[in-house]
């Protein structure tokens, strides 16, 4: 047994909730086979803003926890801008704070240009530096690139600055590090249909090389990548408007990448995230369905293609949504994502109640 502090603890198996307990403090037993363990709990339960959508989130070598997300009046609204709650680790998430707005300048008069903020992305590089990558612009078609860095664990951030002309950064979900030490991240447009590209720094921010568009956005509309590992192969997998996700493969470290397929599982036009677990395998953070987004699930793969849903993290009425996912160094995959557009909700599977799906562990 170990105990936790959350604020709510599920058992799932097959994807149907068995059990649900809204106490402080609860033991939790390692599941018997087929079930898996859900932990969570709102990051905030009230906050200075209306609402709330795009979550990211990341570990720091002290095993923190550092979760950002945009939030204001309404997506789109100027007021919007990037929020950020820390979670030592043992402790509870911190206030929201904004760390990043879309001010552009202040004129004498007081009046003020402002645009609204979309999309953070966290990343952690090199000696604990923490880069806050999102975008700013009057919507997605016109939007630009930004970041701002952190030193100290995510306490201050240095002014933003914005990316160099034609590098949006990652437009959603985490880059990741190649063997080689350069930085990978998915990107995508939507001013000339939804096509998907890639951007890759080998020298720290300093330089970027773009990739793509490797769709042209008439046959599949896609847009929001993630990237996983298969040994020395590539994918990348995301959102589209045919109701399914869409796959494509890089064997060259993601300057080359096949032609954009539709996988067999369904999307409803929103974003989904994943991650190549420790182990190898791939865990995908999805709505299952073609309409709606409820419910919100959890899958895993073995080969990217063929997915098996293992949990439901929601299934009321309502939009559950935009999910950002990682698994930590004790093995724990964490789980970010938008509720209702009203508050970010945490979701914690302990690594010990990740099971092989059925049909492929019977393989």
């Amino acid at each position: 047994m170990r105990s936790i502090l959350r604020r709510g603890v599920r058992h799932v198996r097959g994807g149907h909730i068995l059990l649900a307990a809204t106490l402080s403090l609860i033991a939790v037993a390692v599941p018997v086979r087929g079930e898996v363990t859900v932990e969570q709990e709102f990051i905030f339960e009230q906050a200075p803003f209306a609402s709330c959508h795009a979550s990211t989130i990341c570990q720091l070598a002290d095993g923190t926890l550092l979760a950002a997300w945009f939030g204001g009046t309404d997506e789109g609204n100027p007021d919007v801008g990037i929020w950020l709650s820390r979670k030592p680790a043992g402790g509870r998430w911190s206030e929201p704070q904004e760390v990043a707005d879309g001010i552009q300048y202040r004129s004498p008069d007081g009046r003020v240009s402002r645009y609204p903020c979309w999309n953070p992305v966290l990343f952690v590089a090199a000696k604990g530096k923490v880069i806050l990558f999102y975008k700013c612009g009057p919507r997605p078609s016109s939007w630009w690139g930004m970041k701002t860095i952190s030193r100290d664990g995510g306490k201050t951030w240095s002014t933003p600055c914005r990316l160099p002309e034609g590098i949006l950064g990652p437009v959603k979900n985490k880059p990741v590090r190649l063997a080689d030490g350069a930085l990978l991240a998915g990107s995508s447009s939507e001013h000339r249909g939804w096509r998907v590209h890639f951007e890759i720094t080998r020298d720290r921010g300093r330089s970027w090389i773009r990739v793509g568009p490797i769709n042209r956005g008439d046959k599949v509309s896609a847009i929001q990548p993630s990237i996983l590992f298969h040994g020395d192969k590539l994918q990348a997998l995301g959102r589209s408007r045919q109701g399914r996700l869409w796959s494509s493969w890089s064997e060259d470290g993601g300057l080359h990448w096949s032609p954009i397929e539709l996988l067999d599982v369904p999307n409803p036009n929103a974003g989904t995230d994943a991650v190549t677990l420790a182990d190898g395998r791939q865990l995908l953070v999805y709505n299952p369905t073609t309409k709606g987004r409820t419910p919100l699930a959890v899958a895993i793969s073995l080969d990217g293609i063929h997915w098996e849903q293992i949990a439901v993290l929601e299934n009321q009425p309502g939009e559950y949504s935009y999910p950002a996912v990682i698994q930590t160094s004790d093995g724990d995959v964490h789980i970010t994502y938008t509720w209702k557009r009203k508050r970010i909700r945490h979701a914690v599977i302990p690594g010990e109640s990740l099971p092989l799906a059925g049909k492929q562990a019977d393989k």
